[in-house]
């Protein structure tokens, strides 16, 4: 080509006067011309995530319709099967954003905070589920029957972010130990979730919480969130949007029933306790948010 002249190379040692060595064009495995990777430094090929969500959706589905029949069966009874068959799914979910070592530590704050219902169900008296675990949407625990008060509902909602807040101090400690930004993020991450789930709205624990101590605020707390949803939209935040908008009309319809109103009927002394609770959490999440958040460039690998 014209205007293209070979690049000449000097031996070690050699003079001006000594017969340069021609250098051969760069070629691939193939003999082609075109750059290539040095050794260190192989190639890799992006994929999106979109792509490696499809694949692994078609490769679970692929796996129930053969050999999933009589599991799903089973499963139902058997909640650490349920539980742990869960937490593998949504941890695999969530590596295909995030590193599988994030998705863990992810999938582990969630079961801690879940734990915190579980455990004050059983003060409670009230049966319920194992945590099964949503991916993208965190996990639930199912009452198999109502709180006997708005109060002891709330206790059971709170006692989910209480016990999630506790859980973070374990990765802000490995993170002091070890300085891997991997556990500052994890703790990061766990104490905007609980912070998440203290907003006044049905059915997230905040909404629990504001329900024992006016309906009102719950009403209030789904003008925010429809605001947050115009403001942020993604799908996730229109499904809670939407199990908000229906929870919140179920129970407005039933506000004058004797029920409800019975159901309604919290001593000011637990009012008392609830709302200071929830705002020494609010208070202390949002002050544990602003001494963990570190900004990373977007590709920081944990």
């Amino acid at each position: 080509m014209q205007g293209m002249e070979p690049r000449l190379r000097m031996p070690p040692g050699a003079t001006v006067h000594e017969q340069p060595q021609l250098v051969p064009p760069i070629t691939d495995e193939r003999g082609l011309g075109g750059p290539v990777a040095e050794p260190n430094e192989p190639v890799v090929e992006p994929r999106s995530v979109w792509r490696r969500a499809l694949g692994a959706l078609i490769a679970l589905a692929v796996l129930i319709f053969s050999y999933g029949s009589k599991a799903l069966l089973i499963l139902p009874k058997l909640k650490f099967a349920t539980t742990g068959l869960s937490m593998l799914v949504s941890i695999g979910a969530y590596a295909l954003i995030f590193t599988w070592r994030f998705a863990i530590g992810l999938v582990l704050l969630l079961l801690i905070h879940e734990l915190g219902h579980v455990f004050q169900l059983r003060r409670e008296g009230i049966k319920a589920s194992a945590p099964l675990f949503i991916p993208f949407l965190g996990a639930a625990v199912a009452m198999k029957q109502l709180p006997r008060d708005a109060a002891a509902e709330a206790r059971v909602g709170l006692a989910g972010p209480v016990l999630g807040t506790v859980g973070c101090l374990v990765p802000l400690a490995l993170y002091g130990v070890s300085q891997n930004p991997l556990f500052l993020a994890l703790t990061f991450i766990g104490l905007f979730l609980n912070l998440f789930n203290l907003l006044p709205v049905l059915p997230l624990d905040g909404g629990r919480a504001a329900q024992a101590l006016s309906p009102v605020f719950t009403y209030i707390g789904l003008a925010l969130l429809l605001a947050l949803a115009y403001a942020v939209p993604n799908p996730i935040m229109f499904l809670i949007l939407v199990f908000a908008a229906m929870e919140t009309y179920r129970r407005f319809k039933l506000r004058k029933t004797p029920e409800a109103q019975r159901y309604q009927e919290v001593s000011a002394r637990n009012r008392a306790l609830i709302a200071a609770v929830y705002i020494a959490l609010v208070v202390v999440l949002v002050v544990g948010m602003q001494f963990t958040f570190v900004p990373m460039e977007i590709g920081t690998e944990l």
